[in-house]
């Protein structure tokens, strides 16, 4: 190393420092760049292997899993599915919160055991509660590459802004055949709608060796909010005033066979016509998802679309001679006065193409 040296004939010792320039500690080292004051780092929040907790639903959405919905992505892959949706339809404020439809208009679905396609006539019934939180009602018909029909029908939840909602699924497969074990299966599954490519994607997974863990984060209804029903709605009484007729247009029969449930049969909507207090169309999309036995037992779930606009779910349940209709329409529109469910139903009449249905005043 050269021990002295001259720039421009002015020696460079290395003995003074520039004017302002920040001088070292004393010992010729130069000074460390002073240091940017940082906000302190928060505690990581406690979480469950995979940093998910384990939902816990308000009681009056349990979803089958009173002790919690564990993350699925802890589990083993089962199947993917991903349906292709028709029109999205946004009811509005109902008695319960948001409502929108998602008709389900096809799609395929894959795994190591079990892959095939989507058939039309399932829904998605979203809820968005006045907090934020998701209730998901999930009704969905599968085909196996062997033919097997298989219905789906799930239960799920997600706290206000998440997207990604954690479903508890519960499929029925005939007892008969190979894919049997679907129904005696534990499962989570995450949901969600892909606005992009109008898809909805639902990814299932084993969860029978998770158990529910901490954090459990618990969900609960807004005060005041009348609650949605998993179950058929009943009532007693007797038939009052008819209220509005339907001429329902039905698709050919999909027959599940003997399951878990009973011997489920699948009858989809394709149309129709309303007449009276409401006047309008029955919109394409959901079906009848019925339990035959020594009497049948009918879930008919589908959407009304008015003369002046708006929409209206329908579920109409209950065994045979004993139909409880249930409607949401927005709470603060024309058709509100439905939202009270205090309705009874005609049995399916014969009609072109379908049934007729008329609902009544229940006294």
């Amino acid at each position: 190393m050269p021990t002295d040296f001259a720039l421009n004939g002015t020696p460079c010792t290395g003995g003074s420092t520039p004017s302002g320039s920040p001088s070292g500690p004393g010992d010729g080292t130069p000074s460390a760049p002073p240091s940017t004051p940082t906000s302190p780092t928060p505690s990581p929040t406690p979480s469950t292997p995979g940093g998910e907790p384990t939902i816990v639903p308000d009681p009056s959405w349990t979803c089958g899993a009173p002790a919690g919905i564990v993350p699925p992505a802890r589990g083993r892959l089962v199947l993917r599915v991903s349906a292709q949706l028709g029109t999205v339809h946004d009811v509005g404020v109902t008695q319960y919160g948001r409502r929108r439809i998602l008709d389900v208009r096809g799609g395929t679905f894959t795994g190591d055991r079990i892959s095939g396609t989507v058939l039309t006539g399932g829904l998605d019934l979203e809820l968005t509660l006045t907090n934020g939180a998701t209730e998901l009602e999930e009704i969905n018909v599968l085909r196996a590459t062997d033919g097997t029909l298989i219905y789906l029908r799930g239960c799920g939840v997600a706290p206000g802004g998440e997207s990604t909602v954690r479903v508890v699924p519960d499929f029925e497969a005939p007892t008969s055949s190979p894919h049997a074990w679907l129904n005696t299966g534990t499962f989570a599954a995450t949901r969600v709608v892909d606005t992009a490519t109008n898809t909805l994607q639902i990814t299932v997974y084993d969860v029978s060796g998770v158990s529910p863990a901490e954090p459990r984060l618990r969900l609960t209804d807004p005060v005041g909010l009348a609650n949605q029903s998993w179950d058929c709605a009943t009532g007693s009484g007797t038939r009052g005033a008819a209220v509005f007729s339907e001429s329902v247009t039905l698709g050919a029969s999909l027959a599940v066979g003997a399951s878990k449930q009973g011997t489920r049969n699948i009858i989809p909507i394709t149309g129709g016509t309303t007449s009276g207090r409401v006047t309008g169309s029955v919109l394409a999309g959901g079906a009848d998802y019925q339990l035959i036995g020594s009497t049948a037992t009918l879930d008919a779930r589908y959407t009304l679309s008015t003369a002046d606009h708006e929409l209206i779910l329908v579920r109409n349940c209950g065994p045979i001679g004993r139909l409880v209709p249930t409607f949401e329409a927005r709470a603060d529109g024309p058709y509100a006065f439905l939202n009270t469910n205090t309705w009874l139903s005609s049995d399916p009449g014969s009609a072109p193409g379908g049934v007729s249905i008329t609902f009544y005043e229940r006294r």
